[in-house]
Protein backbone atom coordinates (compact mmCIF):
# COMPACT_ATOMS: atom_id res chain seq x y z
CA UNK A 1 0.00 0.00 0.00
CA UNK A 2 2.95 1.98 0.62
CA UNK A 3 3.74 1.46 -2.56
CA UNK A 4 1.16 1.42 -4.76
CA UNK A 5 2.98 4.05 -7.28
CA UNK A 6 3.44 1.54 -10.28
CA UNK A 7 -0.59 0.94 -10.08
CA UNK A 8 -2.41 4.15 -10.12
CA UNK A 9 -3.28 6.13 -13.21
CA UNK A 10 -1.48 8.47 -14.96
CA UNK A 11 -4.69 10.79 -14.67
CA UNK A 12 -3.90 11.49 -10.79
CA UNK A 13 -3.19 14.96 -9.79
CA UNK A 14 0.50 15.99 -10.15
CA UNK A 15 0.25 17.14 -5.96
CA UNK A 16 -0.82 13.51 -5.46
CA UNK A 17 2.54 11.87 -7.51
CA UNK A 18 4.82 14.64 -5.90
CA UNK A 19 3.77 13.81 -2.23
CA UNK A 20 4.33 10.15 -2.70
CA UNK A 21 7.60 10.33 -4.19
CA UNK A 22 8.63 12.91 -1.78
CA UNK A 23 7.97 10.39 0.90
CA UNK A 24 8.75 7.11 -0.71
CA UNK A 25 12.14 8.95 -1.32
CA UNK A 26 12.14 9.06 2.70
CA UNK A 27 11.53 5.82 3.42
CA UNK A 28 14.37 5.00 1.49
CA UNK A 29 16.64 6.19 4.14
CA UNK A 30 15.29 3.56 5.69
CA UNK A 31 17.72 0.32 6.88
CA UNK A 32 17.36 -2.31 4.83
CA UNK A 33 16.15 -5.42 5.74
CA UNK A 34 18.06 -8.35 7.42
CA UNK A 35 17.43 -11.37 8.61
CA UNK A 36 17.81 -12.80 12.63
CA UNK A 37 17.65 -16.04 13.71
CA UNK A 38 15.33 -16.84 16.36
CA UNK A 39 15.21 -20.24 18.85
CA UNK A 40 12.72 -21.90 16.86
CA UNK A 41 11.70 -23.05 13.23
CA UNK A 42 10.65 -20.47 10.16
CA UNK A 43 9.23 -22.91 7.69
CA UNK A 44 7.99 -22.42 3.92
CA UNK A 45 4.97 -23.94 3.02
CA UNK A 46 2.54 -23.63 -0.17
CA UNK A 47 -1.44 -22.85 -0.02
CA UNK A 48 -3.14 -23.66 -2.84
CA UNK A 49 -6.75 -23.65 -3.15
CA UNK A 50 -10.13 -22.00 -4.57
CA UNK A 51 -9.71 -18.65 -4.56
CA UNK A 52 -5.74 -19.18 -5.34
CA UNK A 53 -2.16 -20.03 -4.30
CA UNK A 54 0.13 -18.53 -2.14
CA UNK A 55 3.25 -19.04 -0.19
CA UNK A 56 3.45 -18.77 3.96
CA UNK A 57 5.89 -19.43 6.31
CA UNK A 58 5.21 -20.79 10.11
CA UNK A 59 7.23 -19.60 13.03
CA UNK A 60 6.92 -22.49 15.31
CA UNK A 61 9.06 -21.33 18.55
CA UNK A 62 11.52 -22.90 20.60
CA UNK A 63 10.52 -25.46 23.22
CA UNK A 64 6.80 -25.76 21.63
CA UNK A 65 5.20 -28.99 21.92
CA UNK A 66 2.10 -30.06 19.65
CA UNK A 67 -0.68 -30.62 21.84
CA UNK A 68 -1.15 -28.03 24.47
CA UNK A 69 -3.57 -25.29 22.46
CA UNK A 70 -1.75 -21.94 21.63
CA UNK A 71 -2.66 -18.65 20.47
CA UNK A 72 -2.51 -18.00 16.52
CA UNK A 73 -0.89 -14.61 15.32
CA UNK A 74 -1.11 -13.90 11.38
CA UNK A 75 1.27 -11.09 10.24
CA UNK A 76 0.29 -9.65 7.07
CA UNK A 77 3.04 -7.61 5.63
CA UNK A 78 3.45 -4.48 3.61
CA UNK A 79 4.74 -3.42 0.37
CA UNK A 80 8.01 -4.91 -1.09
CA UNK A 81 8.44 -6.77 2.40
CA UNK A 82 8.43 -10.90 2.85
CA UNK A 83 7.89 -12.62 5.80
CA UNK A 84 11.22 -13.32 6.67
CA UNK A 85 11.64 -9.51 6.76
CA UNK A 86 8.66 -8.41 8.41
CA UNK A 87 9.54 -10.78 11.16
CA UNK A 88 12.68 -9.08 11.11
CA UNK A 89 11.16 -5.70 11.86
CA UNK A 90 8.38 -6.61 14.15
CA UNK A 91 10.66 -9.23 16.21
CA UNK A 92 7.04 -11.08 16.75
CA UNK A 93 8.72 -14.59 16.62
CA UNK A 94 11.02 -13.77 18.93
CA UNK A 95 8.19 -12.84 21.70
CA UNK A 96 6.37 -16.15 20.11
CA UNK A 97 9.26 -18.05 22.01
CA UNK A 98 8.60 -16.06 24.85
CA UNK A 99 5.39 -16.28 25.72
CA UNK A 100 4.44 -20.03 23.23
CA UNK A 101 2.19 -19.28 20.41
CA UNK A 102 2.54 -19.86 16.45
CA UNK A 103 3.05 -16.90 13.94
CA UNK A 104 1.70 -17.04 10.40
CA UNK A 105 2.73 -15.22 7.56
CA UNK A 106 1.24 -15.25 4.34
CA UNK A 107 3.15 -13.72 1.34
CA UNK A 108 2.14 -11.64 -1.13
CA UNK A 109 4.27 -11.75 -4.46
CA UNK A 110 4.91 -9.88 -7.39
CA UNK A 111 3.44 -12.29 -9.71
CA UNK A 112 -0.42 -10.41 -8.27
CA UNK A 113 1.05 -7.11 -7.92
CA UNK A 114 4.39 -5.39 -9.05
CA UNK A 115 5.57 -3.92 -5.48
CA UNK A 116 4.21 -7.36 -3.50
CA UNK A 117 0.94 -5.56 -2.05
CA UNK A 118 -1.85 -7.17 -0.69
CA UNK A 119 -4.56 -6.06 -3.26
CA UNK A 120 -6.57 -3.79 -0.55
CA UNK A 121 -8.14 -1.65 -2.52
CA UNK A 122 -10.12 -4.14 -5.25
CA UNK A 123 -13.51 -4.94 -4.67
CA UNK A 124 -12.67 -8.13 -5.23
CA UNK A 125 -10.69 -8.46 -2.53
CA UNK A 126 -13.02 -6.74 0.24
CA UNK A 127 -15.42 -9.59 0.66
CA UNK A 128 -15.77 -12.96 1.84
CA UNK A 129 -15.30 -16.29 -0.23
CA UNK A 130 -13.11 -14.74 -2.87
CA UNK A 131 -9.58 -13.46 -3.66
CA UNK A 132 -7.06 -13.35 -1.32
CA UNK A 133 -9.49 -12.29 1.83
CA UNK A 134 -10.39 -16.56 1.02
CA UNK A 135 -6.72 -17.02 0.47
CA UNK A 136 -4.91 -15.61 3.75
CA UNK A 137 -8.48 -17.47 5.65
CA UNK A 138 -7.75 -20.67 3.93
CA UNK A 139 -4.00 -20.81 5.22
CA UNK A 140 -5.12 -20.17 8.65
CA UNK A 141 -7.45 -22.75 8.17
CA UNK A 142 -4.69 -25.39 6.74
CA UNK A 143 -2.57 -24.73 9.78
CA UNK A 144 -5.51 -25.37 12.14
CA UNK A 145 -6.15 -28.41 10.65
CA UNK A 146 -2.27 -29.25 10.94
CA UNK A 147 -2.92 -31.23 13.87
CA UNK A 148 0.24 -32.88 13.80
CA UNK A 149 2.52 -30.36 13.50
CA UNK A 150 0.35 -27.42 15.86
CA UNK A 151 -2.35 -27.54 18.05
CA UNK A 152 -4.55 -23.94 17.85
CA UNK A 153 -6.63 -22.16 20.35
CA UNK A 154 -9.48 -21.41 17.94
CA UNK A 155 -10.50 -19.15 20.80
CA UNK A 156 -7.31 -17.25 20.10
CA UNK A 157 -6.81 -16.55 16.78
CA UNK A 158 -5.56 -12.80 14.88
CA UNK A 159 -4.77 -10.98 12.39
CA UNK A 160 -2.47 -7.80 12.42
CA UNK A 161 -0.48 -6.16 9.58
CA UNK A 162 1.44 -3.10 8.16
CA UNK A 163 0.47 -0.73 5.76
CA UNK A 164 -0.98 -2.43 2.98
CA UNK A 165 -0.96 -6.00 5.16
CA UNK A 166 -2.84 -3.48 8.20
CA UNK A 167 -5.54 -2.60 4.95
CA UNK A 168 -6.07 -6.05 4.75
CA UNK A 169 -6.48 -7.19 8.54
CA UNK A 170 -9.17 -4.48 8.50
CA UNK A 171 -11.15 -6.29 5.40
CA UNK A 172 -10.31 -10.00 7.13
CA UNK A 173 -11.78 -8.64 10.49
CA UNK A 174 -15.09 -7.45 8.17
CA UNK A 175 -15.19 -11.02 6.53
CA UNK A 176 -13.94 -13.14 8.25
CA UNK A 177 -15.16 -12.29 11.84
CA UNK A 178 -16.16 -16.11 12.70
CA UNK A 179 -12.35 -16.40 12.70
CA UNK A 180 -10.53 -13.95 14.04
CA UNK A 181 -10.88 -12.40 17.37
CA UNK A 182 -9.50 -9.21 17.37
CA UNK A 183 -7.48 -7.14 14.87
CA UNK A 184 -4.04 -5.27 14.91
CA UNK A 185 -3.75 -1.99 12.54
CA UNK A 186 -0.61 -0.22 11.77
CA UNK A 187 -0.56 2.33 9.19
CA UNK A 188 -3.76 1.18 7.75
CA UNK A 189 -6.82 2.64 6.03
CA UNK A 190 -10.76 2.01 7.03
CA UNK A 191 -12.60 -1.11 4.85
CA UNK A 192 -13.25 -0.62 1.41
CA UNK A 193 -11.51 3.07 1.58
CA UNK A 194 -10.46 2.82 -1.91
CA UNK A 195 -12.19 0.33 -4.31
CA UNK A 196 -9.40 0.72 -7.37
CA UNK A 197 -5.44 1.76 -7.81
CA UNK A 198 -6.78 4.80 -8.86
CA UNK A 199 -8.12 5.60 -5.60
CA UNK A 200 -6.12 4.14 -3.62
CA UNK A 201 -3.37 6.40 -3.24
CA UNK A 202 -6.04 9.50 -2.95
CA UNK A 203 -7.72 7.58 0.52
CA UNK A 204 -3.97 7.39 1.63
CA UNK A 205 -3.16 11.37 1.13
CA UNK A 206 -6.67 12.31 2.38
CA UNK A 207 -8.78 9.42 4.45
CA UNK A 208 -11.39 7.28 2.68
CA UNK A 209 -15.04 8.00 2.88
CA UNK A 210 -17.06 9.02 5.41
CA UNK A 211 -16.16 6.41 8.38
CA UNK A 212 -19.43 5.53 9.82
CA UNK A 213 -20.99 4.75 5.72
CA UNK A 214 -17.27 2.38 5.90
CA UNK A 215 -18.76 0.89 9.26
CA UNK A 216 -22.09 0.36 8.10
CA UNK A 217 -20.41 -1.76 4.72
CA UNK A 218 -18.18 -3.44 7.04
CA UNK A 219 -21.25 -4.38 9.19
CA UNK A 220 -22.93 -5.71 6.19
CA UNK A 221 -20.35 -7.68 4.77
CA UNK A 222 -19.47 -9.53 8.53
CA UNK A 223 -23.19 -11.06 7.45
CA UNK A 224 -24.74 -13.46 9.54
CA UNK A 225 -21.59 -13.64 11.27
CA UNK A 226 -21.64 -10.33 12.68
CA UNK A 227 -19.59 -9.78 16.19
CA UNK A 228 -18.19 -7.22 17.72
CA UNK A 229 -14.56 -7.55 16.80
CA UNK A 230 -11.89 -5.67 19.25
CA UNK A 231 -9.49 -3.41 17.11
CA UNK A 232 -6.08 -2.28 18.07
CA UNK A 233 -4.60 0.74 15.81
CA UNK A 234 -1.22 2.18 15.60
CA UNK A 235 -0.70 5.37 13.48
CA UNK A 236 2.33 7.13 12.95
CA UNK A 237 1.71 11.39 13.32
CA UNK A 238 3.85 12.09 10.98
CA UNK A 239 3.21 9.71 8.15
CA UNK A 240 3.44 10.78 4.89
CA UNK A 241 2.29 7.72 2.99
CA UNK A 242 -0.70 6.93 4.42
CA UNK A 243 -1.61 9.92 6.47
CA UNK A 244 -2.65 10.04 9.72
CA UNK A 245 -6.50 10.68 9.04
CA UNK A 246 -6.60 7.43 8.07
CA UNK A 247 -5.41 6.17 11.79
CA UNK A 248 -8.59 7.93 12.81
CA UNK A 249 -11.09 6.54 10.35
CA UNK A 250 -10.15 2.81 11.12
CA UNK A 251 -11.14 3.80 14.82
CA UNK A 252 -13.93 5.28 13.88
CA UNK A 253 -15.03 2.88 11.56
CA UNK A 254 -14.91 -0.29 13.50
CA UNK A 255 -16.39 2.42 16.09
CA UNK A 256 -19.79 2.13 13.83
CA UNK A 257 -19.29 -1.58 12.70
CA UNK A 258 -19.02 -2.73 16.22
CA UNK A 259 -21.60 -0.41 17.85
CA UNK A 260 -24.39 -2.51 15.09
CA UNK A 261 -22.49 -5.89 15.84
CA UNK A 262 -23.41 -5.26 19.06
CA UNK A 263 -26.54 -5.15 19.51
CA UNK A 264 -26.68 -1.77 21.81
CA UNK A 265 -24.00 -2.71 24.53
CA UNK A 266 -21.08 -0.39 22.83
CA UNK A 267 -21.95 3.09 22.14
CA UNK A 268 -18.47 4.70 22.22
CA UNK A 269 -18.07 8.20 20.78
CA UNK A 270 -14.33 9.01 18.95
CA UNK A 271 -14.32 12.28 21.01
CA UNK A 272 -15.21 10.55 24.38
CA UNK A 273 -12.64 7.63 25.21
CA UNK A 274 -12.79 5.65 28.42
CA UNK A 275 -8.92 6.47 28.73
CA UNK A 276 -6.40 9.03 27.33
CA UNK A 277 -2.72 8.57 28.79
CA UNK A 278 0.31 10.37 27.10
CA UNK A 279 3.78 8.63 27.55
CA UNK A 280 7.11 8.59 26.00
CA UNK A 281 9.58 6.09 25.09
CA UNK A 282 12.99 6.80 26.78
CA UNK A 283 15.02 9.01 24.07
CA UNK A 284 12.15 8.23 21.48
CA UNK A 285 8.91 9.50 20.40
CA UNK A 286 5.89 10.71 22.74
CA UNK A 287 2.87 9.10 22.09
CA UNK A 288 -1.16 8.86 23.41
CA UNK A 289 -3.19 5.97 23.99
CA UNK A 290 -7.22 6.24 23.72
CA UNK A 291 -9.37 3.29 24.72
CA UNK A 292 -13.19 2.64 24.51
CA UNK A 293 -14.92 0.57 26.35
CA UNK A 294 -18.69 -1.56 26.32
CA UNK A 295 -21.56 -0.75 28.37
CA UNK A 296 -19.65 -3.50 30.77
CA UNK A 297 -16.24 -1.50 30.98
CA UNK A 298 -14.66 -4.54 28.63
CA UNK A 299 -12.37 -2.58 26.26
CA UNK A 300 -13.45 -2.57 22.72
CA UNK A 301 -10.54 -0.29 21.13
CA UNK A 302 -7.53 1.18 21.59
CA UNK A 303 -5.32 3.89 19.01
CA UNK A 304 -1.94 5.02 19.94
CA UNK A 305 -0.86 7.69 17.77
CA UNK A 306 3.08 8.16 17.84
CA UNK A 307 4.47 11.64 17.46
CA UNK A 308 7.15 12.12 15.39
CA UNK A 309 6.42 8.78 13.61
CA UNK A 310 6.21 8.20 9.80
CA UNK A 311 5.65 5.13 7.93
CA UNK A 312 6.80 2.38 10.29
CA UNK A 313 6.10 -0.20 12.25
CA UNK A 314 6.48 1.25 16.36
CA UNK A 315 8.99 0.16 18.32
CA UNK A 316 10.28 -2.15 15.58
CA UNK A 317 13.64 -3.77 14.95
CA UNK A 318 16.28 -1.94 11.91
CA UNK A 319 17.06 -5.70 11.18
CA UNK A 320 14.05 -5.53 9.11
CA UNK A 321 12.65 -2.28 6.59
CA UNK A 322 10.03 -0.07 7.76
CA UNK A 323 10.52 0.01 11.22
CA UNK A 324 11.07 2.94 14.02
CA UNK A 325 13.01 1.53 17.09
CA UNK A 326 11.71 4.90 18.69
CA UNK A 327 8.41 4.62 18.74
CA UNK A 328 6.67 1.84 21.64
CA UNK A 329 6.38 -1.47 21.19
CA UNK A 330 3.53 -2.21 18.82
CA UNK A 331 3.95 -5.99 18.79
CA UNK A 332 3.93 -6.60 22.74
CA UNK A 333 0.65 -3.59 22.57
CA UNK A 334 -0.75 -5.66 20.05
CA UNK A 335 0.13 -9.18 21.97
CA UNK A 336 -1.04 -8.02 25.04
CA UNK A 337 -4.49 -6.57 23.48
CA UNK A 338 -4.73 -9.70 21.46
CA UNK A 339 -4.28 -12.12 24.66
CA UNK A 340 -7.04 -9.78 26.24
CA UNK A 341 -9.77 -10.80 23.68
CA UNK A 342 -10.31 -14.32 23.22
CA UNK A 343 -13.31 -15.17 20.69
CA UNK A 344 -16.68 -15.10 22.80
Amino acid sequence: MSKVLPLYSSRVRPLVIVGLLLCLAALLLLSPPAVRASGGTFTQYFYSGPAGSRPYYVYTPAGYRVGAPVPLIVMLHGCTQTPVDFAAGTQMNALADQQQFIVVYPQQTTLYNVSACWNWFLPGNQVRGYGEPAIIAGIVQTVEQSTARWTIDRKRVYVAGLSAGAAMSVIMGATYPDLFAAIGVASGLEYQAATSAYTAPLAQLYGGPDPQQQGQLAYQAMGSRARVVPTIVFHGQSDCVVYPINGDQVVQQWMTTDRLASGGSYKASFGSPASSTNGQVPGGHTYTVQTWNDSTGREIQEYWEVYGMGHAWSGGSSSGSYTDPAGPNATSAIYTFFMNHPMP
